[in-house]
């Protein structure tokens, strides 16, 4: 019971933020990432018969999404489509068509996951070291600057904030020192995700730079932009195809 305890709460540290991240990425309201959040981590949790199942908004669909409610001229529009490919996944399910995913080699599922991560590492090297002309950022490769993937990281070169690359530095030496030491098999390793021990060490990092060296504190561009909390409340009082 206390380590599935531990085990919940660490979840959901780590889950909320994610839920809400993830979508607003993907161009959704920030309540469609909790409600996704919801179902994936209790709904589907409780009707599934795997001890260690795991479902709810991922990284690697950030993508996906937001080229889906582009190409489907919004969001309630992509609802609508989800809810056929939900359809369409209950059906598959009932008459045994998984098995159509024996014909795809495996190589197209590690293509698309390594392209989706090189992705994501190339895409946040300007935001590593301070260069945020488009706080949100941009997936495409031919951004709306005129830029593109390789030429913004050039151009980030040329403007590093100290500040931020002190705290990216430090965030990742967190990461690494964790998967150390778990591979070391120490306890408070595996207890507490590496992430999360990233993000809070990263946050004092930043709250510390910010007190001792004023000059180098960073603008409000470079932090990350959390919805209202009160247009959050407001929209879980209507409709999510309203919001």
């Amino acid at each position: 019971m206390i380590r599935d305890l531990k085990s919940s709460v660490s979840v959901f540290l780590v889950a909320l933020p994610l839920c809400l991240g993830l979508a607003i990425a993907s161009g959704a309201p920030p309540i469609a990432g909790i409600i996704a959040g919801i179902i994936g981590g209790i709904v589907v949790g409780a009707i599934s018969n795997s001890p260690i199942s795991v479902s709810g908004p991922a990284a690697g669909l950030t993508i996906v999404v937001l080229e889906g409610i582009d190409k489907s001229g919004g969001f309630e529009q992509f609802l609508t489509v989800l809810v056929v490919s939900g359809v369409m996944q209950i059906l598959f399910a009932f008459f045994r068509g998984g098995v159509i995913g024996n014909f795809f080699p495996g190589s197209v599922i590690n293509g698309l996951l390594t392209s989706i991560g090189l992705l994501l590492i190339l895409k946040q090297l300007p935001h590593a070291v301070g260069y945020d002309p488009d706080p949100e950022g941009n997936f495409s490769f031919l951004q709306l600057d005129g830029e593109n993937t390789f030429t913004g990281i050039s151009s980030a070169l040329h403007h590093i904030e100290l500040h931020a690359f002190l705290t990216f530095l430090v965030a990742l030496a967190c990461m690494l020192l964790f998967a150390h030491f778990a591979a070391k098999g120490k306890k408070f390793a595996k207890t507490i995700p590496a992430p999360l021990a990233a993000v809070l060490v990263g946050t004092a990092t930043h709250a510390l730079l910010t007190k001792f060296f004023p000059a180098m504190s960073l603008d409000h561009t470079h932090l990350v932009q959390l919805p209202d909390f009160n247009n959050l409340v407001s929209s879980m009082s209507r409709p999510m195809w309203k919001c």
